[in-house]
């Protein structure tokens, strides 16, 4: 919907309220009888003549065919343009302050567009120190984490990275190590998040893992939370058996549920990688240690990792994952 503006609506120069004033106050209006008989002759004389010449032209029936032609909102993608950056846009680039780059930049590689992850690369180490967490810049950075691309999933973590302002290197990790290990809990809380990234980002992933999969085990329930909000960013192949092992054991209903979706969907997990988790995932199925919640979460994951739709059915599964067609 188009928005009003004021401008649509000049005030009369003699600083009245304009015509709308009487309609505004409530004030009744009064028109004379012969006005109004001039008015109604005039209307339908116009009306009369805009119908003859829609018709002659042939723009009625245009209009029909147009209405008929509407894009439905079902059926495959229909690109409005290429998805390229416009040579407009590639050359103000370089004019625009870093905080217009980075939400340009970062909504064009969520949506696909060719060059921008490129542009990301190439400008975000000098946008380090130069970014504000703003809702917008915010907003984009949660997008492009849940994008289904993991080239759009690294350039968000790049430019969360750049905005929060930490630096990649080891300097970075151990001060962050440090942090997650003591302290009030939002500070611990925060440290875990980033490890996760820089890990994915090649600063100190090992040594990342070893402190995540450490916290996991914490008494606290929201420490071991963002330690596997973490560890999913990681992405490596280590981080698919302690994620298990949480959903599996961990007794927090919260932790295993964000374990589930770490290792369904969220995080930096390859296709291939999440696939190696179905195994042990069919035999959470056939556990009847588990409860009913977590045996829901477990086919949920196994929905999202395959992409079948087959009911929650232990023998269902592994009949269809025995038959080797995935």
């Amino acid at each position: 919907m188009w928005e009003h503006d004021a401008r649509l609506d000049p005030a009369p120069s003699d600083g009245s309220l304009g015509p709308r004033s009487d309609l505004d106050s409530g004030n009744p209006i009064t028109v004379p009888k012969q006005g109004m008989q001039a008015s109604w002759a005039v209307l339908v004389a116009v009306l009369a003549a805009l119908a003859a010449v829609c018709v002659h032209s042939g723009v009625a029936r245009a209009g029909w065919q147009q209405l008929q032609q509407m894009l439905p909102l079902q059926g495959k993608p229909e690109p409005a343009s290429p998805a390229i950056l416009s040579q407009h846009e590639t050359e103000r680039l370089s004019a625009d302050r870093p905080q217009q780059q980075a939400e340009l930049l970062l909504e064009r590689a969520i949506n696909h567009y060719d060059g921008a992850i490129d542009q990301i690369a190439a400008r975000v180490d000098g946008w380090h120190g130069q970014l504000k967490l703003t809702s917008q810049l915010s907003s984009l950075i949660t997008i492009g984490l849940n994008s289904n691309d993991l080239h759009v999933r690294a350039a968000a973590i790049e430019v969360d990275l750049a905005a929060l302002g930490i630096a990649k290197n080891a300097k970075s990790a151990a001060r962050l190590e440090k942090q997650a290990q003591t302290g009030p809990q939002q500070r611990r809380i925060w440290a875990l998040w980033t490890l996760g990234l820089l890990g994915n980002r090649g600063v100190e992933p090992g040594r990342g893992n070893e402190l995540l999969t450490s916290a996991m085990h914490d008494p606290d329930p929201e420490i071991r939370h963002w330690a596997v909000e973490g560890i999913s960013y990681l992405g490596t192949d280590q981080t698919i058996a302690p994620l298990l092992n949480v959903l599996h054991d961990d007794p927090s209903p919260m932790v295993r549920e964000r374990a589930a979706c770490a290792l369904a969907q969220s995080g930096m997990l390859t296709e291939e990688q999440r696939h190696t988790a179905v195994p042990t995932l069919l035999d959470y199925a056939d556990d009847s240690s588990l409860d009913a919640q977590t045996h829901a979460w477990v086919y949920h994951a196994l929905r999202d990792i395959t992409g079948q739709r087959l009911p929650d059915n232990g023998a269902a599964w592994r009949g269809w994952w025995e038959t080797g067609s995935h």
